[in-house]
């Protein structure tokens, strides 16, 4: 480490520290994503039982655009649980990408925390 100019300390020092920023950033999105999806999967889970405890006579309308669209029970339960495990697919990758943040967001705090441990005493 004494070798180092204090340039070059100083640049590394500013990479690291933007790498930490950087991945905490999108360490709080992927955060945010994941609760509003999971919000969203919720409500569809809520929806695909309350449709379940109806009968088949009861109609059943899907908006479309401006206006509603009468649906057989079974295309709605369909197009709803299709829309659930899409959501659940995205909230695994993004559970994914959340860890792989929280690493490198780790591991920049402890190159800083390594270089000012080991940074000579004025």
């Amino acid at each position: 480490m004494a070798s180092l100019s204090d340039d070059t300390l100083k640049k590394i020092l500013l990479q690291i520290q933007q790498t930490a920023v950087q991945s905490q950033r999108a360490l709080n999105t992927a955060k945010q994503q994941i609760a509003a999806k999971d919000r969203e999967r919720r409500i569809l889970q809520l929806t695909i039982n309350e449709l379940g405890q109806m009968g088949t006579d009861v109609n059943h309308y899907k908006g479309v655009g401006k206006m509603f669209m009468m649906v057989p029970q079974a295309e709605m339960n369909k197009d709803l649980k299709s829309q659930e495990k899409e959501l659940s697919d995205d909230i695994d990758s993004l559970n994914k990408k959340a860890k792989f943040l929280e690493k490198q967001c780790t591991d920049a705090n402890n190159q800083l925390r390594d270089i000012l441990h080991h940074a000579p005493k004025q």
